[in-house]
């Protein structure tokens, strides 16, 4: 699956996307796997509150399921004018 990061996730990761192989069912369990990685995941996880993820392009929460999800993308909150 394709997880890309937005703004200062991306920053704190270093990274604007990267494919992944996975067997966490759902968010959650991503982003648990995901902060095991290194420090920089965990720092950029740190605060949930703080982010928003989309699935497949669609805005979802934290618990919703990955099966057969091919994107999931996480970025901090959006205001707008």
């Amino acid at each position: 699956m394709n997880v890309l990061y937005f703004a200062w996730v991306r920053e704190r990761i270093g990274l604007p996307r990267e494919e992944i192989e996975t067997e966490a069912a759902t968010v959650a369990d991503l982003v648990t796997e995901l902060c095991g990685r290194e420090d920089r995941y965990a720092a950029a996880f740190a605060d949930l509150s703080a982010l928003r993820v989309a699935v497949d392009q669609t805005l979802s929460d934290f618990d919703a399921p990955l099966a057969g999800v091919r994107e999931v993308a996480f970025f901090p909150p959006m205001t707008g004018g």
